[in-house]
């Protein structure tokens, strides 16, 4: 492959709902472009974008795969993203590093929740969007349908370029109204035989052409101009149109394919080959200082890793994005986030697994290396005095958690190993050691992003796992303020142990009155503050600890030990061994002993006291509340709605946009366990949600009961 210039490099990423046929078109193009003499097919198991095993077992897409097609002079690499939502970071990287999204649409479904999903992204990115309906030759395909789904989303920016001429199985005639071209297939797809629009067609032709160059023009100041003069534009004028509008995000041309038959997937990458903006055309990317980086061949080089896969026989394949500059065999480069020296052995121009050698890649391209020493998704490489870094990808939060455990406890260490290598394949998967919990946590998409996660480690790794509900991060607080005392004696010849403690809880709130006189049990305690901490709880919330002790009833060098006994009893909470929060202690007094007391004494006699003390105070359980926003056609609103109000939801509000309601819930995290399960089977899988911590709250009497009798059981099996 020879080295192509930067103004000849576009880089596109496919998108789609799953089964809209992304894969199927990606092997099309790669036929079309002489990447492949054979096409293979999902069900055949023989593509080159699903070659992982875990792809071939469940025939979808897991993972984004990069491949190039040269065409008519121009490079187009392309990223093949899954459709699933459970695996939208591959979705994500892709757009963070290509330049225009192709959203393909299956003719008989239409505008579906991975439709919108993907397209709120290119949003996000202010991508150019292609949309490209496959599967015509379907028995319920109804290409007039899906045009109308699109427009009435997405308004009059959507614009065909093409119309099927009939739907269904007798589909094999599109009419082009950019060249004013009817095209007909052979039944085995291929070159198809361009021929003039037959009369009966002329008239919607027509209608579709003026709609086409009334829209190319309202793109361009100059070619408006033009328009109201002579009323047209030729056909090269349109494409210029229809290139701006693409770059504004002005116009989103719609196109017909059906790729697996490779029927008008060569007219659509003459398309992407000569309107589809180049590199050099496109916004310049930022780095994390706020600097503008232009891709220029002449400027520093500097590489951006978006992908890491780990491949049988070869390791770690990272694949980067040339940011600036160029990049040849053999390069010396420093790694801007971890500050490693990387040495660039071979660079590939991929098509999925296969890998072909170039000299040399240049700003705007996209490749792949491999054995690096110390490089992760998200890294930066640079060359001699260049200090950029990029940090563009921002994947969305989990909704799937588990808790993961190896069958056999001897793997525990190896279970960790593998997760931290699949953890750099899909930064979207996030992996935690509770401490708190006392599990392992794994946290993905979904149900189906977990469970390829275990078919992977079970079938690949070999080593049996299991998944387990993950215990819920409970808190514990108090609602009222409480006195308690406590002695700690211990005698056993020589030097014993004497402690005793005096204390006050209450609840702490910000910008609360210094402590002043508390009653309890008709005795008044005056308090007399000497010195105050503030602690910042690691794990939220505060703990506000008083000295008020006077006249020397414990020494001020037993107070750290006094602190840390009720540290100690904070982090195991006396109700349900949760993290306890939001407290203020105050120490009014106590005794000691001239010889027996020592720091552990005043440690337990701190905690006991601590202890005793929350108990009485009101003690409450809190539970972590997630903001929910549900995305929902509206036919299933009602029955959506009702399984959160189930879920002890508290609806926020609701707003509607084009056909799809967004309802807003506040829920309680233990109710969200398996929800995206039950939301897809409730709506068929096309509803999506996002979820997003928002405070800790009271749990209701009942259920703060159950929690006590569970701990209380767990105790005294313990």
């Amino acid at each position: 492959m020879k080295v192509y210039q930067t103004n000849e490099i576009k880089n596109i990423s496919i998108l789609g709902s799953s089964g809209s046929g992304k894969t199927t078109l990606a092997e099309a193009m790669l036929f079309e472009g002489g990447v492949i003499k054979r096409r293979g097919t999902v069900d055949a198991k023989n593509t080159v974008s699903d070659y992982f095993p875990v792809e071939k077992e469940y025939g979808y897409s897991v993972f984004s795969t990069v491949f190039s097609v040269e065409w008519q002079g121009r490079k187009l690499n392309f990223i093949d993203c899954p459709g699933s939502d459970d695996f939208i970071g591959g979705a994500v990287s892709a757009l963070s590093v290509t330049d225009t999204a192709v959203i393909v649409l299956n003719a008989q479904y239409g505008v579906e929740v991975g439709t919108i999903n993907h397209f709120r992204y290119t949003e996000k990115l202010s991508k150019p969007v292609i949309f490209v309906v496959n599967q015509l030759d379907q028995e319920k395909a109804d290409y007039d349908n899906v045009l109308a789904q699109l427009k009435d989303r997405y308004g009059n920016k959507v614009v065909p370029i093409q119309y099927p001429v009939v739907c269904g199985s007798a589909f094999n005639q599109v009419v082009d109204v950019l060249k004013m071209k009817l095209y007909r297939w052979k039944p085995e797809g291929g070159v198809p035989e361009v021929l003039d629009i037959p009369d009966e067609e002329m008239d919607k032709a027509m209608e579709f052409h003026q709609a086409l160059v009334e829209a190319s023009a309202e793109n361009d100041e100059s070619l408006l101009e033009k328009f109201f003069e002579q009323g047209t534009l030729t056909e090269d004028e349109m494409r210029e149109g229809i290139r701006q509008g693409l770059l504004s995000r002005g116009m989103f041309p719609v196109f017909c394919v059906c790729a697996g038959r490779d029927m008008c997937v060569r007219r659509t990458l003459e398309f992407l080959g000569n309107v589809v903006p180049c590199v050099d055309k496109m916004p310049k990317m930022v780095t994390t200082d706020g600097d503008e980086v232009a891709p220029e061949v002449n400027g520093p080089a500097s590489l951006f890793f978006f992908k890491t896969t780990v491949e049988p026989h070869i390791g770690e394949v990272s694949y980067f994005k040339v940011m600036s500059g160029k990049v040849k065999e053999s390069d010396d480069l420093v790694n801007a986030d971890r500050g490693s020296k990387e040495r660039i052995a071979q660079i590939f121009s991929v098509a999925g697994q296969t890998r072909n050698k170039v000299e040399e890649m240049v700003a705007g391209d996209i490749g792949a290396t491999v054995k690096l020493k110390d490089v992760r998704t998200g890294n930066t490489l640079n060359g001699k005095g260049c200090d950029y870094r990029f940090d563009f990808i921002k994947y969305p939060n989990p909704k799937y958690k588990r808790a993961i455990k190896a069958v056999n406890e001897a793997d525990t260490e190896k279970l960790s190993e593998i997760l931290t290598r699949m953890k750099a394949e899909d930064p979207t998967w996030i992996v935690e050691q509770s401490k708190e919990l006392k599990q392992l946590l794994v946290s993905g998409q979904g149900e189906f992003h977990l469970r390829t996660l275990k078919w992977r480690i079970e079938n690949n790794d070999k080593l049996p796992i299991e998944f387990l509900e993950p215990k819920i991060p409970y808190r514990e607080t108090i609602t009222k303020s409480s006195r308690a005392d406590y002695r700690h004696k211990k005698q056993s010849g020589g030097a014993g142990q004497f402690g005793e403690v005096h204390l006050i809880v209450e609840p702490y709130f910000e910008g609360m009155p210094a402590p002043d006189t508390y009653r309890f049990n008709g005795q008044e305690f005056k308090m007399n503050v000497r010195d105050t901490q503030v602690i910042d709880l690691d794990w939220g919330g505060k703990l506000v600890f008083v000295n008020c002790i006077v006249g020397g009833a414990i020494e001020t060098r037993f107070l750290p030990a006094i602190l840390k006994g009720i540290m100690a009893r904070m982090e195991q909470g006396p109700l349900t061994g949760s993290y306890a929060r939001d407290v203020r202690v105050l120490v009014y007094d106590g005794k000691m002993h001239p010889v027996d007391s020592n720091e552990i004494s005043f440690m337990l006699a701190g905690r006991n006291a601590f202890s005793t003390a929350f108990k009485e105070a009101g003690p409450k359980i809190l539970e972590p509340v997630y903001d929910v926003e549900v995305s929902v056609p509206a036919d299933y609103l009602g029955d959506v709605m009702g399984d959160l109000q189930g879920r002890r939801a508290m609806i926020m509000g609701m707003s509607s946009e084009k056909g799809y309601e967004k309802l807003s819930a506040r829920v309680p995290l233990k109710e969200m366990s398996s929800y995206s399960t039950s939301l897809s089977s409730i709506t068929g899988g096309r509803a999506s949600f996002t979820m997003k911590f928002a405070s800790y709250e009271l749990v209701p009497a009942d259920v703060q009961d159950k929690l006590l009798k569970a701990y209380e059981a767990s105790q005294a099996e313990d």
